[in-house]
């Protein structure tokens, strides 16, 4: 039996045919962001016709078209996904009319590539587990016994929103402190500029060319020449970073985290000295804790987390 994972995103939909664990053929088309959910489900629907057309599969072989959506699904199956325009849409039953054999499951895109590296990668074999996904924003999911938790009404697992500090500017989502504030490529770009703007000399500058252009990359390339600035802004990401790790663990207090978006790249700056720091936070000093991990998955996660829903 197969199964076919779909990752929409807000420039392309990508779907793939799983076999095992393993990706048979993948294949993706641009989002229409016009339409609302009609529109992606026919994204979807095409997607997967031409799948199981170019594998010579019968729809009837494939178990499940799992979906991961860059935003809210509710015990209902309705997905709000602000970037691509749709809100409250019900998107499964569009699918389920399509396609009456499969079993069609949706869950957020944070949630899914957890559950690809539980399933297949860096969290494989562990009872309880924590996604945190470092990118623009810090994306995050939670495990537990094999199943995804996300909250009574769908709303929970939100990690990357839990307030952790005071910052000096506000989140997208309207509040101040979030962990996303202080641990996401952005926050590290956002602290770099404000020392530079400061008047602080920096290597970042200089590789940025200009301060609107510097990047999470320039930042942890200065950082391995010993630049000051750079050597500030990762101290104090790596802090905030053991602080809400120390959080997860002193909650939750799971088998292992696994670290993965586009800042874990920088995995060996990131893990040097990481432990040290996130037992400052633990409550309970001395005692075993959580593994901390990289992730496995990177562009074919949300392909296979959905695959396994």
């Amino acid at each position: 039996m197969y199964n076919i994972g779909v990752d929409v995103g807000g420039t392309s939909v990508k779907a793939g045919l799983v076999k095992e664990g393993e990706i048979v053929f993948k294949n993706s088309q641009e989002t229409d962001k016009i339409g609302g959910v009609e529109a992606l489900a026919n994204n979807i629907i095409s997607l997967v016709n031409e799948i199981v057309e170019k594998c010579s599969v019968k729809i009837e072989e494939v178990g499940t078209i799992g979906i991961g959506v860059p935003g809210m699904v509710n015990k209902h199956g309705e997905i709000v996904c602000v970037n691509i325009g749709i809100k409250n849409g019900n998107l499964i039953e569009l699918l389920e009319k399509e396609f009456p054999t499969c079993k069609i499951d949706i869950a957020n895109d944070a949630n899914v590539a957890a559950l690809a590296e539980y399933a297949f990668g860096s969290m494989k074999g562990y009872n309880s587990g924590i996604m945190l996904t470092l990118g623009t924003g810090v994306g995050s999911g939670i495990i537990i016994n094999g199943k995804l938790v996300t909250g009574a009404h769908g709303i929970g697992a939100e990690i990357g929103h839990i307030t952790i500090d005071k910052n000096y500017f506000d989140c997208n989502c309207g509040n101040n402190g979030c962990f996303e504030t202080f641990c996401s490529a952005t926050a590290i770009i956002k602290y770099a500029q404000k020392l530079i703007g400061e008047g602080r000399e920096s290597l970042i500058l200089e590789k940025a060319k200009n301060i609107e252009n510097i990047t999470a990359k320039d930042v942890f390339d200065s950082y391995r020449e010993k630049d000051i600035v750079a050597v500030e802004v990762i101290d104090r990401f790596k802090n905030y970073l053991g602080l809400g790790i120390g959080n997860i663990i002193n909650f939750i207090d799971p088998d292992v985290i696994s670290i993965g978006g586009g800042v874990s790249n920088a995995s060996d700056i990131i893990f040097d000295g990481l432990e040290e720091i996130i037992r400052k936070y633990v409550v309970f000093k001395g005692v075993e804790i959580a593994d901390v991990v990289i992730a496995k998955f990177k562009n074919d996660a949300g392909i296979l987390g959905a695959s396994a829903l």
